[in-house]
């Protein structure tokens, strides 16, 4: 086996998401430093384990050392994190470092695919959608029954005691509970393709930390629509409330209708 052969499947993911990052020519001067740099200050996602130091020897299977190499030093091997991790820390550094420069601005348009949702940004803002439509198939279910209704584990914020209502759509593809003042959550497998797409100009999403996730806050109301499974039509489906967006392992949240980030992750961070 090749050295570099582990790394393949991770190669090949950055490479795709570089077809989806369409950086403008000549591109801003200093986005690469800057995003190497994020990179490197940010902490090894999910709590790897700490880096093997030059000189140390790695143990061999049964806790004896390996035999070392090079007059007793083995070279220093860094423990690799999930390839999803990794994916998502590269997305969110050139997101963020080239969303702070205006060429950069003008290349991130329909291209932030983050945990099943498309975020197409513009330097404008959008025209708002003035009706409101059902997602496809979607249709009410007792919110105690909803896990009988889809292929994934359903979770609930503790912070908002017990759902009123609960929908399902596009057969069991997301399951939605809803609360009074407006709020409700989706869920769904973040694993498949886009599922939700999301239309904004300025203000820019912000990035959050909800616990160990990675998430996103978008302050302002915006369209909101769903990409259809069989040929990626898009079908718009209302104006939307503020929006909290994250991901835990393969599955993708939407909390909509909380007022102020703060609070959107005090909810999410209940979620069990």
């Amino acid at each position: 086996m090749s050295s570099g052969e582990p790394f393949d499947d991770l190669e090949a993911e950055l490479l795709a998401l570089g077809d989806l990052l369409d950086v403008p020519a000549p591109p801003p001067a200093d986005v690469a430093a800057a995003v190497r740099a994020r990179l490197e200050a940010a902490p090894a996602p999910g709590g790897d384990a700490a880096p093997v130091r030059d000189g140390d020897a790695a143990p061999a299977p049964g806790g004896d050392a390996a035999p070392a190499r090079d007059g007793g030093r083995r070279p220093a091997r860094r423990a690799r994190p999930a390839r999803w991790k990794v994916v998502t820390a590269v997305l969110i550094a050139v997101v963020a470092i080239t969303a702070a420069t205006p060429q950069g601005r003008a290349a991130v348009v329909h291209i932030l695919r983050f945990a099943g949702i498309e975020i197409q940004i513009g330097d404008t803002p959008p025209t708002p959608i003035p009706t409101t439509a059902l997602m496809p198939g979607e249709q009410a279910v007792l919110p105690a029954d909803l896990a009988d209704h889809v292929k994934f584990p359903i979770k609930s914020p503790a912070a908002l005691g017990d759902p009123q209502s609960a929908t399902v759509a596009d057969g069991g593809r997301v399951a939605s509970m809803f609360w009074a003042g407006g709020i409700r959550l989706d869920q769904f497998d973040g694993g498949l393709d886009p599922i939700f797409f999301k239309k904004l100009g300025p203000p820019w999403p912000d990035y959050v930390q909800i616990g160990p996730y990675q998430g996103w806050w978008i302050s302002g109301a915006h369209p909101l629509g769903y990409i259809r499974r069989e040929d990626g039509t898009e079908v718009p489906l209302r104006q939307a409330a503020p929006t909290l967006i994250w991901q835990q392992g393969t599955m993708s949240y939407r909390l909509e209708g909380v007022g102020s980030a703060q609070e959107a992750v005090r909810i999410a961070t209940s979620l069990k």
